[in-house]
């Protein structure tokens, strides 16, 4: 049953991605405006992740209650937890740290896609009017990029400490 519900966690959100993004497609070819499909897939990430993040702290809530402990064997599973103390905390700790460096490697691309969405095209158009801002212009278009890569960095780091 564990395996079910494992792989349901991991084949609905991918379907529920897959799914905004075909209607992101059909919205856009129907002539909606890219802002509206952006808040719309934006709240369609941030739904499906809570769902997800839902499931698998239930189903680890879950696997947890189902251990029970007889009385015999308390004064055991007492011992041994403090044995196990702190690799089940250091594996909890990498889950989370791992799911921290994907959330800002994500969400720093994403800023980055929009940063470099407004700059470029007024770079672009300042560039045709006056070939001596290109140089100034292609800052402003890099600096935008840069925030990817300081997502990229801070996710190294975090990853690092694991």
């Amino acid at each position: 049953m564990s395996n079910f519900i494992y792989a349901a966690i991991v084949i609905l959100p991918a379907a529920a991605l897959g799914y905004l993004a075909y209607r992101a497609f059909k919205s856009r070819m129907n002539g909606v405006s890219t802002k509206k499909i952006l808040k719309k897939n934006l709240l369609g990430f941030a739904v499906v992740l809570a769902i997800t993040s839902t499931l698998m702290f239930s189903v680890s809530a879950a696997e947890t209650a189902d251990d029970g402990v007889s009385a015999d064997t308390a004064a055991e599973e007492v011992q041994d937890a403090e044995e196990t103390e702190e690799t089940s905390s250091g594996d909890n700790s990498k889950g989370l740290g791992l799911l921290a460096a994907g959330l800002v490697t994500g969400l720093a691309g994403i800023g980055g896609g929009i940063a470099v969405a407004a700059g470029a095209p007024a770079a672009i158009a300042a560039a045709s009017e006056d070939p001596k801002s290109f140089g100034r212009s292609l800052i402003f278009v890099a600096l935008g990029e840069s925030i990817a890569l300081y997502g990229v960095v801070i996710s190294i780091l975090i990853l690092n400490q694991l």
